[in-house]
């Protein structure tokens, strides 16, 4: 009896874990609801959500073994879909609303950042089986954030979309900070301390910048830890060829 009361438990632990994943498209949903009113502030409020879902649901389903007690139910798949919207749909539709290119490349940025992202999500070795993102990650609601916060020239902010839809398609390896295992404490503590920081900026608003800046401090680290990496990575692979 007590067996199958804890079988009860771990299923329904297990279907919560999916219901939580979720949970993130109701967020990006009420983003764009946000983002259709210009409320810009708590668009990224439903944003941010979105990613600490997204942060914390893998730990719950590898915690609760998801994948063994619902084999029919494919987590995977429900994660990707959720994550194509929340960090592809919605930043897409902010930046097409906030104007924050130039008006006449709008369609253009929304257009670049969804064409290549759905290439990248359809891409077999897009999450690598040692746990790192080949191509930059499709972090578009974080970049939206800091293009929208830093209140750079509009031109400047294509730019810097332009590259980063270009490096989508250059295979670097870029960290994981939940699951690479170089310096996995490290990067933890420090994506954590960067979201308080973001956090914070966040509330102080108008008065975010200092935070904002300081927060580049992680920005800086993440792709220098990324290309310095996928150099190793490459030297090893190239080595262990011969």
């Amino acid at each position: 009896m007590v067996g199958i009361e804890t079988n009860k438990l771990r299923y329904l632990f297990a279907w919560s874990t999916h219901f939580f994943t979720s949970l993130g498209a109701v967020c990006g949903f009420l983003a764009i609801i946000e983002i259709g009113r210009h409320e810009w502030f708590w668009a990224f409020i439903w944003m941010a959500l979105t990613v600490f879902i997204d942060s914390i649901d893998g730990f719950f389903a590898r915690m609760y073994r998801v994948k063994e007690l619902i084999p029919n139910f494919d987590g995977a798949l429900l994660d990707n879909i959720i994550d194509y919207f929340t960090y592809v749909i919605v930043p897409a539709s902010f930046l097409y609303e906030a104007n924050i290119v130039p008006q006449k490349l709008n369609l253009v940025s929304a257009f670049m950042i969804t064409i290549s992202s759905a290439y990248q999500f359809c891409q077999k070795d897009a999450k690598t089986e040692d746990h790192w993102f080949k191509g930059f990650p499709s972090y578009w609601n974080i970049v939206i954030f800091y293009l929208y916060m830093l209140e750079l020239p509009a031109i400047a902010n294509f730019l810097i979309i332009l590259i980063l839809t270009v490096l989508i398609f250059v295979p670097f390896y870029y960290l994981y900070p939940s699951r690479t295992s170089v310096y996995p404490l490290l990067n933890v503590l420090l994506v954590i301390g960067w979201a308080l920081c973001i956090s914070i900026s966040m509330f102080l608003y108008p008065k975010h910048k200092i935070l904002i800046y300081f927060s580049l401090l992680y920005v800086i680290y993440y792709f220098v830890f990324s290309i310095y990496w996928s150099y190793k990575r490459k030297r090893v692979q190239s080595q262990c060829r011969y």
